[in-house]
């Protein structure tokens, strides 16, 4: 298997960045801190298969963000993310 059979899309973080924020996320607009690019967290491109989580820019393929998840933690790295643009509650598409 080679790292495209593991590749997933940003869809995939559905259910874990909703545990963690409470809320749906796909549609969040996330900013790259490397290159700049803009897009939707559902356009990253996800690496699930390893001790953690790794979502990465799709334009550049930096790492955006991490998530690892233990036992009863979970521990959250948005450090490749310039900003994450979200809607306010109850305004959703």
């Amino acid at each position: 298997m080679d790292a495209d059979d593991l590749r997933l899309d940003g869809n995939s973080l559905g259910g874990l960045l909703g545990e963690l924020f409470g809320r749906e996320m796909t549609a969040a607009l996330g900013t790259c801190a490397s290159c700049g690019a803009v897009g939707e967290v559902a356009t990253l491109v996800v690496y699930a298969h390893a001790p953690g989580t790794v979502g990465r820019c799709r334009a550049c393929g930096a790492v955006l963000l991490r998530v690892v998840r233990a036992e009863r933690r979970m521990w959250v790295d948005l450090r490749g993310l310039r900003s994450l643009q979200l809607e306010p509650l109850g305004e959703e598409p």
